[in-house]
C-alpha cells in the first residue's frame, strides 16, 4: 500500500485495517507493507493502531467478533515466530506484538515501525495480522520499496491525485493494484500476481482461457 500526502487519513486507516485484519491477515492479496508520505505517517499509523486496538477479538461463532483466531497450533508459531524476530532486529510495536486471551490462538492485531528493509518482517510474507508501516519521502523509493520483494500478487495506492495514480500504477509489480481501496474483488477481472506469486490467473476471461487450446493459423494464399 502506498500512500500520498494527499490522502485522507482516516479513509486510509480504515481501508489498511480491512486489508491486513481481515481474515486474521491469512488472504493472499493482504495489504502486510504500508508506505505513507512522511507527512501523514504519524496520523496514519496513530488512526491505524486506534483501529487495531479496537477490534473484538474472539470466537468465530459469535457474531460481533472482529479477528478470530489463526487457522493452526503451528502457524499460530509461525508467526508469533515473525513478530519476536521482528522485535530482536529492532522493529518497534506500535500496538499489539503478542498472544491475545488466555486460549486458542489468537494473535493480537500488529502495527510495526522501525524497519529496515533487510527485516524478515519486512521481506517475507507472515499471513497473519501484522502490518508494517514505513515513512518516505520521495514517491520514486517508495516505489522501488514497494517492488523490492519476491512477490508480486497485489498492491493498492491511496490518493485523490490521479494524475499521481496514473504514474505509480503501471510501475507498481503486481496483478492487480486498487485505488483508494484493498481487496476489492470482481469475478470479472482476472486474479493473479508477478514473480513468484503464482502463475496465470484466476477470474474473468483469462481463467476460461486457461482451460482452452489455442491455435495459431497462418495462411499463404
Amino acid at each position: 500500500m502506498i500512500v500520498l500526502a494527499d490522502a485522507d487519513p482516516e479513509q486510509v486507516a480504515q481501508g489498511a485495517a480491512m486489508a491486513i485484519f481481515f481474515n486474521q491477515g491469512q488472504v493472499c492479496t493482504a495489504g502486510s507493507r504500508i508506505y505513507v508520505q512522511r507527512k501523514r505517517f504519524d496520523e496514519v499509523v496513530q488512526r491505524l493502531a486506534f483501529a487495531a486496538e479496537a477490534m473484538k477479538i474472539g470466537s468465530g461463532f459469535d457474531p460481533e467478533t472482529q479477528l478470530g483466531p489463526v487457522v493452526s497450533k503451528r502457524h499460530f508459531e509461525r508467526v508469533m515466530g515473525y513478530i519476536a524476530g521482528a522485535k530482536a532486529e529492532g522493529a518497534t510495536a506500535v500496538t499489539g506484538g503478542a498472544r491475545a486471551l488466555d486460549g486458542g490462538y489468537f494473535v493480537q492485531p500488529t502495527v510495526f515501525v522501525d524497519t529496515a528493509e533487510s527485516m524478515r518482517i519486512v521481506r517475507e510474507e507472515v499471513f497473519g495480522p501484522v502490518l508494517v508501516a514505513v515513512p518516505f519521502d520521495d514517491v520514486e523509493d517508495a516505489i522501488r520499496q514497494a517492488n523490492d520483494t519476491p512477490f508480486g500478487l497485489a498492491a493498492s495506492v491511496w490518493s485523490n491525485d490521479l494524475s499521481a495514480v496514473h504514474r505509480i500504477v503501471p510501475r507498481l509489480q503486481a496483478g492487480t493494484v486498487w485505488v483508494n481501496a484493498h481487496n476489492v474483488l470482481d469475478n470479472a477481472l482476472p486474479l493473479g500476481g508477478y514473480k513468484q506469486s503464482g502463475q496465470g490467473r484466476d477470474l474473468g476471461r483469462a481463467a476460461v482461457e486457461s482451460y482452452t487450446e489455442l491455435k495459431s493459423v497462418c495462411m499463404a494464399v
